[in-house]
């Protein structure tokens, strides 16, 4: 395995040094570096709020030590159900509790029996590293430039376009947010070797989330634009780049971004009035996916329906998407994608077993994941974690149902299962 990854290494190495010293490249960063150091040394950084400020953050131990612990995950679940505007059935309750009680068990209590002496992480090259994310970056962008050639125009600018993009060519756009992580990662590497000054790591954070943002923002989509901004802000936190109150912050305009985004585009498609309150378009939303999951909640009872098939759909080149046989089991209609919540494929896979079985592995990975990067502050882990935390988050209403995301999981699986055979040895 190693040598497979020593050679996937080398070649892409050596594609990222080949572009790097392109003209293009070579003016493109030092155009970089000038606003960079100008940004470093500016005057108005000390109009800036400082590290004090909102000290009182700093106070509360939950806030400061575990505000993205794996078990934001439930807490943010919970507070989706209650935006819904009608209750959930008496089944779909108990389901809810074992999903709930599934995740607790996973991320809280089994994770205390593993790593608990000597922990032998594998160490990657920063090199690799950032050559891997640059390259993903840079074939989404290339991506970006097909799919609005694809529909001839920019779907924030002309909404109704954004129904023609072909997800074919949209899926490789969202691997900028990988991408960026990953840069995100080496750069991390460089401030913890001090290599870099915290205001030289801040600059390059922010210039990540400001390409993430233009490009995602221009396709129309929220989920990836928001998972683009909870992987800068948990890296940065857990990174010492992102102060406390910056996240607090940061929480509030994302929420404002999505009530914003959903609203205006609402808007344009004339589904609500202006006389709408904005936050409608949320409750609505959380209503009707509730409502799904009922029917899937119905469904699945307790040991499931489809066994497998529903995530199994994930998988290009399925007749049907996972959202897609999701619109055909609860409404006969292959045509439409719908949001299922992050335990709509385990309860109609697999039922309520199922249910506490996939919570709990869920749990556990997210869980050893945060021991490991607490434990080792390393720069990678830091961002795999908040990669799979991200996703996990977002999964909260659309599930974690895409091909790429499962592929996250999957690689962070293999990785945190070495770690854990490695520090058996």
């Amino acid at each position: 395995m190693s040598i497979i990854y020593s050679s996937l290494a080398s070649i892409i190495n050596k594609i990222s040094d080949e572009i790097h010293e392109s003209f293009l490249f070579t003016f493109i960063f030092s155009i970089l570096e000038f606003i960079e150091n100008q940004w470093v040394n500016s005057y108005f950084k000390r109009f800036y709020p400082s590290e004090t400020f909102l000290s009182f953050l700093n106070k509360n131990l939950i806030l400061k030590n575990h505000i993205f612990n794996p078990l934001i995950v439930l807490l943010l679940f919970a507070l989706f159900l209650l935006l819904s505007l009608n209750a959930p059935s008496t089944s779909l309750v108990i389901t809810l509790i074992i999903a709930f009680l599934g995740f607790f068990i996973g991320s809280a209590i089994l994770p205390e029996y593993f790593l608990n002496n000597d922990m032998k992480i594998i160490q990657f090259e920063r090199k690799d590293i950032y050559s891997i994310g640059f390259c993903l970056t840079l074939l989404s962008i290339v991506f970006f430039f097909i799919s609005i050639a694809s529909v001839g125009g920019i779907p924030l600018l002309k909404p109704s376009i954004r129904y023609l993009l072909k997800p074919i060519l949209t899926m490789p756009v969202f691997l900028i947010i990988p991408g960026t992580c990953l840069i995100a990662s080496a750069y991390l590497k460089d401030f913890q070797d001090a290599k870099i000054t915290r205001s030289h790591a801040r600059f390059r954070f922010l210039f990540l989330l400001i390409i993430d943002c233009a490009f995602l923002l221009l396709l129309g989509y929220r989920t990836p634009l928001l998972a683009a901004f909870l992987i800068i802000i948990i890296m940065g936190f857990y990174g010492n780049i992102v102060s406390l109150w910056e996240v607090v912050i940061g929480a509030l305009i994302g929420i404002g971004a999505i009530i914003g985004i959903g609203y205006f585009r609402s808007l344009g498609e004339m589904t609500i009035t202006s006389s709408t309150s904005p936050i409608y378009t949320l409750q609505s939303r959380a209503d009707f996916t509730l409502h799904v999951l009922n029917l899937l909640d119905f469904l699945g009872g307790n040991f499931g329906l489809t066994h497998g098939h529903l995530l199994a759909s994930s998988i290009p080149g399925s007749d049907l998407g996972p959202r897609m046989m999701v619109g055909k089991l609860i409404a006969w209609r292959s045509e439409v994608t719908i949001t299922p919540t992050l335990i709509g494929q385990m309860v109609v896979d697999f039922g309520k077993v199922g249910v506490l079985i996939e919570m709990c592995l869920l749990g556990f990975i997210l869980g050893i994941g945060f021991k490991i990067m607490q434990k080792s502050k390393n720069y990678f882990y830091i961002g795999i974690y908040s990669l799979i935390l991200t996703y996990t988050i977002l999964g909260v209403e659309t599930g974690i149902l895409d091909i790429q995301v499962l592929l996250y999981f999957i690689i962070a699986i293999f990785i945190y299962s070495l770690i854990l055979v490695k520090s058996r040895n």
